[in-house]
């Protein structure tokens, strides 16, 4: 639901700075958000993802930077006057008003006539699939159903923008995994754009148009699930999303954007990406990750190999989780997928021998 005519971003910030006396919550955050988008923010606790929002709601004020929405400054607006719609990880309703009450609360602040907010609220009850619980009371809800009621009121008056702090964190993961199928329908059927904060990878990866992904209080990468999967810039992204393996290499030769790299054990590699400014002769982390291995019984051919002992098992469904360790006794996870026709081939204590391609690794820094 991304609008890509705009000649500028619909959402633009620039060189944000928070401080706390010392303390730096955000240092130089920018970013631009396309009309329509479904941003996530993504990093761990205190990297600057809620400081950052709560700024564009008015919250909070920076320190430095600008903040600017259709090309108009926000940072000089009240947060009742910046029109945004925002939802918290606690649902906020009014527990003495009915569920149709709650979701004509802003549109009553706001003037609104009889007429107009009855066809509103029961459009909101419609999109949020509560059509039959207009007269119910908050307390007579679900978790999940009062935080799509809480939904539905933010988007009651037309917000151009939605901003959502950890909305799904208190909820359990059955439920929270139905509540994310419910947003991506909510926002490709209304085309609204949405700042979305969460510590949960797999969650982001799941909603996002884009992610950035935050670290310390900078933005460490923008991008897709897919390019931040496949292509992380840092050795920090490439350890945040997804699992990965780093194992210790070092740079024999460079050539390029790729590197000749030598393990703790002497096997030699070729054609790793470098995603770090690694010299000749320096020590380095090899990202793998656990789905790109293969364990076999016999050494590979064309590919670099390892002779590995399984050391442990875990079975997860549609896939097995082998354990290994390596010569230089590094422990490593390997991610294999299960199928009626692959049942599981490997006991603790195998000996194993262990490749990848190394087109899909990738040379990091030391952490």
């Amino acid at each position: 639901m991304v609008n890509d005519t705009a000649s500028s971003p619909f959402l633009s910030i620039r060189g944000l700075r928070k401080t706390y006396g010392s303390a730096v919550a955000i240092d130089d955050v920018s970013l631009d958000i396309r009309q329509g988008e479904f941003m996530t923010f993504l990093g761990p606790s205190g990297s600057g993802k809620s400081t950052t929002l709560y700024i564009v709601a008015g919250f909070q004020d920076p320190s430095g930077g600008s903040v600017q929405l259709q090309g108009r400054s926000l940072l000089s607006v009240p947060p009742n006057r910046r029109h945004i719609g925002m939802v918290f990880q606690r649902y906020t309703l009014f527990p003495h008003l009915s569920v149709a009450e709650n979701i004509a609360f802003p549109l009553r602040v706001r003037g609104k006539g009889q007429s107009e907010i009855a066809a509103k609220v029961k459009a909101m009850l419609k999109l949020v699939h509560l059509d039959q619980h207009g007269e119910r009371m908050p307390g007579q809800l679900s978790g999940g159903q009062q935080q799509r009621v809480a939904i539905a009121r933010a988007l009651a008056y037309d917000p151009p923008l939605l901003l959502m702090d950890e909305p799904l964190s208190a909820l359990d993961k059955q439920l929270r995994e139905e509540i994310q199928l419910e947003l991506r329908r909510i926002h490709q059927e209304t085309g609204i754009t949405i700042l979305y904060v969460t510590h949960d990878q797999e969650e982001a990866l799941r909603l996002s148009d884009r992610i950035a992904v935050f670290n310390q209080g900078r933005i460490e990468q923008v991008g897709t699930g897919r390019e931040l999967y496949e292509e992380p810039a840092t050795r920090f992204v490439a350890g945040f999303i997804g699992h990965s393996n780093f194992l210790p290499v070092t740079v024999d030769q460079r050539d390029g954007d790729q590197a000749q790299l030598s393990l703790p054990d002497g096997s030699r590699l070729s054609g790793a990406a470098l995603r770090c400014h690694a010299r000749t002769g320096q020590k380095a982390a090899l990202m793998v990750r656990p789905d790109r291995f293969r364990l076999a019984r016999h050494k590979p051919e064309h590919a670099p190999g390892v002779t590995v002992k399984v050391r442990d098992l875990s079975y997860l469904g549609d896939a097995l989780q082998v354990h290994i360790v390596t010569p230089w006794a590094q422990e490593l996870h390997v991610r294999q997928p299960l199928s009626p026709d692959a049942p599981c081939a490997w006991s603790i204590g195998d000996t194993a021998q262990l490749s990848w391609d190394i087109a899909h690794s990738q040379v990091h820094a030391l952490a």
